[in-house]
């Protein structure tokens, strides 16, 4: 029987039709006026993306961490806990979750805060001082967590129960067992999926234009809405939709390469 092919080997000839595609609308971009007007409108939401990206996403996973613990604990009320969290996040769409976070939850928290603050004679905050690009980034941290928490548990869980006993042979104490044995060995589980996690959270990162935060698809709105020229306008932001995730899909690519055992490449 034929071995299966590997596609890591294959010639990415799918890159090369993608970056012929982008190079031509770039070079589109750069010789019409029009397209250069939306690009250079466009850019200035690209910071906020990324940002909005990297903060949400940096929550999420160490929520996510924190939630896996908790689900693989000997406590049972620990862990039916974090499976009551991630079952409800994960059963709400990420744009429901955005408008509740932000209509719903923010003004609640900050009641919160300002009864707590009360008894301790803090100034009080108003509704209005919670920014929607905070209460946006809380939200995307909100539903990922909870995502990001089963690949993390589901990557922990993989790790040979020999490695771990092992561990306890020689006399390594929890913390010193996760971090020395369990993680790097997990790490390799985790990264693809979690990989596939953040470049969903850049695309995702759009809804949050429903909220008004100025990302590049909030931009593209106003901008269409504007100049009229819908063609022109959504075509430059798919194009840099389509340039981020790429290339950090390449990049993470690259990076699960480097940490596979030598035997699997």
């Amino acid at each position: 029987m034929a071995a299966a092919p590997d596609p890591d080997k294959d010639f990415p000839w799918w890159l090369v039709l993608v970056g012929t595609v982008i190079a031509v609308l770039f070079w589109r971009v750069v010789a019409d006026d029009l397209y250069a007007t939306v690009l250079a409108t466009l850019t200035k939401g690209i910071g906020i993306t990324l940002f909005v990206t990297g903060v949400a996403f940096s929550g999420a996973a160490a929520l996510g961490m924190l939630l896996a613990l908790a689900s693989l604990s000997r406590s049972l009320i620990l862990r039916q806990l974090a499976r009551l969290y991630i079952e409800v996040v994960r059963g709400v769409p990420v744009l429901v979750l955005l408008l509740y976070v932000a209509f719903v939850f923010a003004p609640a928290l900050v009641a919160l805060w300002n009864w707590a603050g009360a008894f301790v004679g803090a100034e009080e905050v108003r509704t209005r001082d919670f920014s929607m690009l905070w209460r946006a980034i809380l939200a995307l941290t909100i539903g990922y967590s909870a995502f990001i928490a089963e690949v993390f548990r589901a990557g922990l869980h993989a790790v040979d129960r020999g490695q771990i006993e092992a561990a306890n042979a020689l006399g390594l104490g929890r913390w010193l067992r996760f971090r020395l044995v369990v993680f790097p060995q997990a790490l390799r589980t985790i990264l693809p999926p979690l990989g596939n996690d953040f470049v969903a959270m850049v695309k995702d990162s759009s809804l949050v234009s429903v909220l008004g935060v100025l990302d590049i698809t909030q931009l593209g709105k106003l901008t269409a809405a504007g100049n009229f020229r819908y063609f022109e306008t959504y075509n430059v932001v798919a194009l840099l939709y389509l340039s981020l995730t790429i290339t950090l899909s390449l990049a993470l690519r690259r990076i699960e390469r480097r940490l596979r055992l030598p035997g699997q490449r």
